[in-house]
């Protein structure tokens, strides 16, 4: 498996845009933190993590095809290329079926949503506890791009209770988030 210095090129090769680059960030620490918790390989789930938008960007409309492409030439795992393609089931037909497939697809949108949460509170992340998020989860208009209904499913996915599941993702931003900006004092 290529190291995560190489992923982490591979996606400063790909992606420009910060917010998505500091998205698909977050989302390898919700993964990695889950791993940690079900004693998973944590370098192997945070690589489907950190790269499951890898193609978003430059090919959208082909999103996670083109991506998973360039990941099967340069020798990534099928754990991680399954995961990334199950996590757009609807686009690839391929359902979210092993536990990293499952968690990933339950993290993503999750993610997002709780990052956004950070930017508008005083404390960033520091003080971010599970109301709030649910609070900003039942309001449509606020990251109006996080899917709902993908947070929902992925609830189900991996069946987890949703204040847990939400703070367990705030736990994994939290490993990272000097990096993300999203601390009290960064913002």
């Amino acid at each position: 498996m290529p190291h995560r210095s190489e992923a982490v090129a591979l996606l400063e090769e790909w992606v420009e845009n910060e917010a998505l680059r500091k998205h698909m960030f977050a989302v390898e620490a919700a993964v990695r933190h889950y791993a940690r918790m079900k004693g998973a390989d944590e370098d192997l789930w945070g690589m489907a993590g950190l790269l499951h938008d890898l193609d978003w960007e430059k090919y959208p409309d082909e999103h996670p095809l083109k991506g998973v492409e360039k990941l099967r030439e340069l020798g990534y795992p099928e754990e991680v290329i399954h995961a990334i393609l199950a996590h757009r089931p609807d686009f690839t037909g391929v359902s979210p079926e092993t536990e990293l497939d499952r968690v990933l697809y339950a993290c993503d949108e999750l993610s997002g949503l709780v990052f956004a949460c950070c930017l508008v509170r005083p404390n960033g992340i520091d003080d971010l506890a599970p109301k709030s998020v649910v609070k900003k989860l039942k309001d449509k208009t606020f990251a109006a791009g996080v899917s709902r209904d993908d947070v929902e499913e992925g609830l189900g996915l991996i069946g987890v209770e949703r204040n847990v599941h939400i703070q367990n993702v705030i736990d994994g931003l939290r490993a990272v988030a000097a990096e993300l900006g999203i601390r009290g004092e960064d913002l």
